[in-house]
């Protein structure tokens, strides 16, 4: 077959040649790539194509191929990546910070850190959306939702949020979602929150209408008007006091308003916990429980508010509901309220969750336990008192009050000068708070050592540990993690055997493919993975000085010189630290740049029908009006009714945000023309990269024809799903909009036309973009070229496997899919009462994790092989569904009952299969071992199919009581 005419010749050498430097086999890019050249070779011939770039020129549209190639650094060995890592990670200056503003130093259980953080097992899971296979997620979210519970004193967490700023932002919308008076628009804000908090709750407010108001708590007025909906207060304070909130949180709801507060969530071991000062909605980070400072992030925030504010929480919540055999078993809850399922309708955009962080901060209580946890609060409470009253003895102002872990000195603007000057001589950060005051926060590693280092900052003084500072009524006298999960495992033995119990639950790529389409769950490389637990990465506060991070700022501006390459966009920021966060920071930019053109009244946005789901939640919370577009028939953008939406709008088009290549898994080949359209409506193309694997070094963002462009980190570029989070969303954006990308009010980013701040970190989740940016770089331009290349094939090469099984539904105009296709399982409603869900559970009985269920089609199943994954292992795959075909054809031909068969009964746990009574029509051996190979390597669903009907009316959402389990 030859290539398309018009089609672009190949700028790497396909596999099967000669491999260039990037792809030599004593390189990591064939470790990294599954199919071996003689793989390549015959998956060609299975696909009917001459050649790998045949394939690729029948796939993607010849307009859009670019004609250079990537222009990267030459591809690293794995050895020389890490050795190149160490010599930046020597540029950082790990100091001792004292800055505090929500993040603090911490110990990672070596038990956790060996056991959960550098362990496969849980870093490369995916989100627990098939429950079944996530036994061991969920109990560990389930710990983390009520250790949140029990410290805030509220009725109902959530399974974490992004991060303490966002999860504000996230409070107040839910509270001005909660208050149906007219005219209801105010939103007060404590000048004692961290700064970071401020701006981005300004900024979130803006978008929605919302006025935000900032000053002092104890003298501000709640009007009867009914003006406020809402409050925002720091628990303690930015500058350290911790507050009784009663009498304002009285005030508050006598005036129709609710209070969120902002807690440091050690303090409430000792201090009584926002429910029982009168919080409607506590929040913040959970990073000093074992989660290291990473310069920013990744870090998981908490969210806890009353039951009756349920179903209006951001994010995720965990359930607790029983299997088909009537055990104990947990689940996402209300996942039919999702936000990205309500759409426009939505009142947040967040779509992942910090599951892996969350999991290490449920991980440091369970072990620490109650009285560990209040031991090591105690201690650093003790430890700033005794500081406070050393720097009194040496006559310093020190602010009076109560305190917990930050102390507060203040001066005349030339002495603050010099305690910071001589801190940072002896490599000690202090927070400057003002130019005459500074704070110190201790924190949980710190050391009477440390105390005397810091007062000879100051002057010539012993620190001698005493009492709490804390006055009786703020002392914490509820008890808390009483649960049996936090007093059993305190030894390291007991511990360790914890953690790979809940691990051997659950389904990772440690067992098998996960072939979930638009997730892209490709490798995630030991090598990739190492640097983030180095001290010199990971240790650093994400508000220390510039210059001590060095390091980090090396490689940020190599990943950010990368992703411009690879996107053809020279703008970039890295803030954004998710997906949903990276599309809203897009149309924030585009916002900013319309109205700062004199056009700020174009306020419509149009999003395709079959977008994900993130895109018009992200656009209303950007202030946009959405408008849908159709696809016809093919899943294509319906470039008519495009044109003639644009048309309509053409004098408040915004925007058009569009998935490419599309969410159905083909290169829409009229792209160029609908981007077209739009600009020459007055509109900017923003571009969603969740399928950026099928672009890389093939075409680019910016050549196609948009105007910003978000990337998925945690998909294209290997930052590890960790169960559902973290992820990165980085932003890349043409040259007229580089102005205006995210700044940040504590270390000055963005120029002055900057958007405000997005995520708490000025560079988001700093840690982790190490990741993506040693992906790159042992990869090269070649070899991350023929990564997307390979995605495509295998791609295909499973939709020819399975097309005389599962027909595909959508392909282009060549008979191609990109990197994903869709399987349409619909008639099987019909002729065998299957569905979609039933082929995902029997998948589970042959090892693999089922493909995305139902989206962008119901009824469908849509699968993304990942260039990593081999031929062999697509084989097995292939294999396994196509014996499930075989087994509803039994079914379809009355061998097998429509209500009681493999599939309905699907999955079979060991416990079943080995149960002393067998009344099912189908031998056990089927049920356990339909596959030979199974025999070999068996994992076993922990739990069988679970009543998701009872987990949403009997909802629970913290650890049911002991017996349960048994």
């Amino acid at each position: 077959m030859e290539p398309s005419e018009g089609s672009i010749p190949p700028t790497t050498e396909s596999a099967g040649q000669s491999p260039s430097d990037s792809t030599r086999m004593d390189g990591f890019a064939p470790r990294h790539l599954g199919p071996t050249e003689d793989d390549v070779r015959e998956m060609c011939k299975e696909v009917r194509a001459g050649s790998l770039d045949e394939l690729v020129a029948e796939t993607v549209p010849a307009a859009i191929r670019t004609a250079s190639p990537l222009d990267l650094p030459p591809a690293a060995s794995e050895h020389e990546l890490l050795a190149e890592a160490r010599a930046l990670s020597l540029k950082n200056k790990v100091f001792r910070s004292y800055i505090g503003m929500g993040y603090a130093d911490c110990i990672t259980p070596p038990v956790v850190l060996r056991n959960v953080v550098e362990n496969p097992g849980w870093y490369t899971a995916y989100t627990p959306y098939q429950a079944e296979i996530s036994q061991g997620r969920l109990e560990a979210l389930l710990n983390f939702q009520t250790m949140v519970m029990d410290l805030t004193a509220l009725d109902v967490a959530g399974a974490s949020l992004l991060d303490e700023g966002t999860a504000a932002a996230e409070a107040m919308i839910m509270l001005h979602g909660l208050d149906e008076r007219e005219g209801a628009s105010t939103f007060f804000v404590s000048e004692l929150c961290h700064p970071q908090t401020i701006e981005i709750v300004r900024g979130r407010a803006e978008p929605r209408s919302i006025q935000v108001v900032v000053g002092d708590h104890a003298s501000f007025k709640f009007q009867p008007d009914g003006k406020v909906f809402g409050a925002l207060v720091q628990y303690p304070t930015t500058d350290g006091t911790a507050i009784d909130y009663r009498s304002f949180c009285e005030r508050a709801h006598g005036a129709g308003a609710k209070v969120a507060m902002a807690c440091d969530l050690l303090s409430l071991a000792v201090l009584t916990p926002p429910g029982e000062l009168g919080a409607d909605i506590a929040l913040g980070n959970s990073q000093r429980f074992g989660v290291p400072l990473g310069y920013g992030g990744p870090h998981a925030a908490f969210f806890a508010t009353r039951k009756e504010y349920t179903r209006r929480m951001p994010g995720r919540l965990i359930g607790v509901s029983q299997d088909a055999q009537g055990r104990t078993a947990f689940r996402m809850a209300l996942q039919t309220r999702e936000q990205h399922i309500r759409r426009e309708k939505a009142t947040s955009n967040i779509c992942t969750a910090q599951v892996l962080l969350a999991v290490v901060a449920s991980m440091y209580a369970v072990y620490h336990g109650p009285k560990g946890i209040r031991r090591i609060a105690e201690r650093v409470a003790q430890m700033a008192s005794a500081l406070s009253r050393a720097l009194g003895k040496l006559g310093l102002r020190v602010k009076a009050g109560s305190i917990f872990d930050t102390v507060r000195v203040d001066g005349s603007a030339e002495e603050v000068r010099g305690w910071i000057s001589t801190a940072e001589s002896r490599e000690i950060n202090l927070r400057p708070l003002s130019t005459t005051a500074v704070t110190v926060t201790l924190d949980e590693t710190t050391s009477p050592a440390d105390l005397d280092a810091l007062l000879g900052v100051f002057g010539k003084a012993k620190a001698e540990l005493g009492p709490l500072d804390l006055p009786e009524p703020l002392r914490r006298k509820s008890a808390y993690l009483t649960h049996a999960v936090f007093n059993e495992h305190h030894s390291e033995t007991e511990m360790l055997r914890y953690i790979r119990r809940l691990e051997a639950k659950d389904l990772s790529l440690t067992h098998s493919m996960i072939p979930l389409g638009s997730c892209t769950m490709k490798l995630n490389a030991t090598a990739e993975m190492m640097p983030i637990t180095w001290p010199e990465w990971n240790r650093l506060h994400p508000f220390a000085p510039t210059n001590q991070a060095e390091g980090y700022q090396a490689m940020f501006r190599q990943l950010e010189t990368m992703l411009a390459a690879i996107t053809g966009f020279p703008g970039v920021s890295l803030q954004p630290n998710a997906g949903s966060q990276g599309e809203y920071a897009g149309l924030l930019v585009i916002r900013k740049y319309q109205a700062n053109r004199g056009q700020g009244h174009r306020d419509v946005c149009l999003i395709p029908s079959s977008a994900h789901g993130t895109n018009p939640a992200s656009a209303v919370m950007a202030g946009y009006e959405v408008v849908v577009v159709k696809c016809d028939d093919n899943g294509n953008v319906d470039e008519a009714d495009l044109a003639a939406r644009a048309a309509e709008h053409k004098d408040q088009l915004a925007a058009l945000m569009i998935t490419y290549p599309s969410t159905h898994g083909v290169f829409e080949e009229g792209v160029k023309r609908i981007c077209d359209v739009i600009h020459q409506h007055g509109g900017q193309v923003y571009m969603d990269g969740a399928n950026m694997n099928a672009q890389v070094g093939l075409t680019r963002p910016a050549e196609i024809g948009a105007d910003v462009v978000h990337i998925n980190l945690h998909k294209t570029f290997c930052i590890p799903h960790g169960g559902g989070g973290p992820g990165m969303g980085p932003i890349c954006v043409a040259a007229h909009l580089q102005e205006f990308l995210p700044g940040h009010p504590v270390v000055k980013t963005g120029g002055k036309s900057a958007i405000e701040a997005i995520s708490a970190a000025p560079w988001g989740s700093s840690s982790i973009l190490l990741i993506s940016w040693a992906y790159m770089r042992m990869m090269g331009g070649d070899g991350l070229t023929q990564a997307t290349k390979l995605a495509i094939l295998n791609a295909n090469y499973v939709a020819e496997k399975l097309q005389a099984h599962f027909p595909v539904v959508y392909r282009g105009q060549r008979g191609r899919v990109a990197h994903e296709c869709i399987l349409d399982l619909r008639q099987l409603k019909k002729t065998a009462g299957i569905e979609a869900e039933d082929v995902a559970k029997r998948l589970m009985d042959y090892g693999f994790h089922a493909p995305t269920m139902s989206f962008p089609i119901a009824g469908t199943l849509m699968i993304e092989p990942t260039e990593s994954e081999s031929r062999a292992e697509l084989d097995r795959f292939c294999e396994a569904m196509i014996a499930i075909r075989k087994e509803i054809a039994e079914i379809e031909s009355g061998g097998q009952p429509k209500d009681d068969n493999v599939l309905k009964n699907a999955p079979h746990t060991a416990e079943v299969v080995t149960a002393d009574e067998w009344k099912r029509p189908y031998p056990r051996q089927r049920a356990a071992y339909p596959l030979p190979w199974l025999r070999r390597n068996k994992y076993w669903p922990p739990v069988g199919r679970l009543n998701n009907v009872m987990g949403d009316r009997q909802f629970v959402c913290a650890c049911p009581p002991i017996e349960s389990y048994t």
